[in-house]
Parts: structure tokens; C-alpha cells; sequence
């Protein structure tokens, strides 16, 4: 490994604080670059990383490596280690539609959960929160019952070290209410175990599949869609979402553009007219 690379993902461990999933990412593509090169990265063209990006078929794996190339040259640059980077722009992906469960569905669901144990409130809270919030799984199992004010949730375990603020509706609070209230534990944890334990992200996906046959995540996608489709502003779902680029949250414009246009086509005479 060049000492060039070494200092960036030290850079990116200590002072960027990353994953450590992305730190092992981001290291295991910057040496299949140099293995490509034969060299140190940090010497290599605009041509030589075009060479290696060649070799990748698949657009998404480009990107992912693309990424972790460019960040390290703007590690390198920054630190005056070189004066001009490779440049090479991403490869348009196509979009694909996060998948979303509709309202109706997911409030038919809740109601035939049998809430007859405290486990049973606790899963039908736990579905409703995550609708409710639009947190990611690890948002939520990371949720203590401190950081739920006067309806407001406080997520404090967001990327990025931020924080935001997100409203939850009045029927999830009372179904927050109810588990806590029935659950034989007192643990400032929102989510726990059948042993009075934090939930774990196994469990979390267990009780979504259980359900609705679908990860946590795509209650955050149903979230989104449904503030889309409702006429929320884009700007406005970035921020609770927690998304850093309003750019990973335009996705759910094509979904908001869609139905849009099945309005037109279902209410339009001129729709209706044969071509």
C-alpha cells in the first residue's frame, strides 16, 4: 500500500470518522486501482483511470469505484500532495423506483396485528414509527425514549453525526405510548428485545418481513412518497429524510412526475383519444 493511500484512509478513519464498511470499501478499490496501475495511484492520468474504469461493465460499480478514486484524489490534492487531479465524470445510472408500500395497505396490515402482549404493541409501534419518522433502521433502533419531545423526534444517530428534527403523527405517539407503557422494562431504549435488550437490526428486519415481506428501508421510501405524492417540497423531504444532496432525494420526483401523468391520462378527454 503507497503511503499516499495510507494517509487518505487514516484521513478518512480519524478525522472524517467513515464507517468502517466504507473505510473497507474505499481501501479495497484504491488497491485494485494501484494493482491495475502497477504504480502509486497518486501518479496515475486521466488515462490511466479511464483504462481502469474500461474494464467495469457494470455502470453502478463504476460509479462506486469512480467515487472512492475521487475522493481520494481530493484527499491528495487538498493536502498539496499533487496540483491537479484525474478527471473523469460519473456514468449516468438509470433510476430505479425505491419501492413503497401505500398507505392503506400498510394501515390494514397494523390493524390485524395482535397486540394481546406487550411484543405485539411493541411491532405495531415499531411499523408505525418507522412510517411515521422516515428513519433508517439504525436511526430508529438507536431512538431512546429521551428523544421524543412534546411530538417531536430528535435523531441523534443520523450519517453524517448530524442531528434533525422530524414531527411524528399523534397515532404513532399513542402507539409508542402504549408499548412503553405496557412493556415489563424500564431501559431509556425505545426498542427493545423479548430479553428487555436494544433491538437489533436483525429483529428490526424480522418484524417488517413478519408483516408487510419487505426490509425497514423501504418504510423510509413509502415515507418519502407518500410527503411526495401529497405535494410536501422537495427541500422540505431532503431535510427530514437527512438526505445531505437534494440530489439522492429527487428520485421520488419521478414517482410524483408518474402520478401525475396517470391523472392526466385517467381525466383528460384528450388522453382519452385514440392516436
Amino acid at each position: 500500500m503507497s503511503s499516499a493511500l495510507e494517509a487518505f484512509l487514516e484521513y478518512i478513519t480519524i478525522i472524517k470518522v467513515q464507517s468502517k464498511a466504507t473505510v473497507v470499501a474505499y481501501k479495497k478499490d484504491l488497491l485494485q486501482y494501484e494493482a491495475f496501475l502497477k504504480k502509486e495511484a497518486i501518479n496515475s492520468t486521466t488515462e490511466e483511470l479511464i483504462a481502469f474504469l474500461a474494464q467495469i461493465e457494470n455502470k453502478r460499480t463504476l460509479n462506486r469505484k469512480l467515487s472512492a478514486i475521487n475522493s481520494f484524489f481530493d484527499f491528495c490534492l487538498k493536502s498539496m500532495f499533487i496540483e491537479e487531479k484525474p478527471k473523469v465524470k460519473l456514468s449516468k445510472v438509470p433510476k430505479t423506483l425505491p419501492k413503497f408500500i401505500e398507505y392503506d395497505a400498510i394501515m390494514h396490515v397494523l390493524s390485524g396485528i395482535d397486540e394481546s402482549t406487550w411484543l405485539g404493541k411493541r411491532d405495531a409501534a415499531f411499523l408505525l414509527f418507522l412510517y411515521a419518522s422516515g428513519a433508517r433502521v439504525s436511526e430508529a433502533i438507536g431512538a431512546r425514549k429521551s428523544d421524543i419531545v412534546d411530538g417531536w423526534l430528535k435523531i441523534v444517530n443520523a450519517k453524517g453525526d448530524k442531528e434533525r428534527l422530524v414531527p411524528l403523527a399523534p397515532i404513532a405517539i399513542e402507539k409508542l405510548t402504549t408499548y412503553l407503557n405496557e412493556r415489563p422494562f424500564v431501559e431509556d431504549e425505545l426498542w427493545l428485545n423479548y430479553q428487555g435488550k436494544k433491538m437489533s437490526r436483525i429483529t428490526a428486519f424480522k418484524i417488517t418481513q413478519k408483516y408487510l415481506g419487505v426490509s425497514p428501508h423501504v418504510l423510509r421510501h413509502s415515507y418519502a412518497t407518500a410527503l411526495i405524492l401529497g405535494g410536501a417540497d422537495l427541500r422540505v423531504v431532503q431535510e427530514l429524510l437527512g438526505h445531505v444532496s437534494i440530489d439522492t432525494t429527487q428520485i421520488y420526483t419521478h414517482l410524483h412526475r408518474e402520478d401525475l401523468a396517470q391523472t392526466l391520462r385517467t381525466y383528460h378527454p384528450l388522453s382519452r383519444q385514440a392516436s
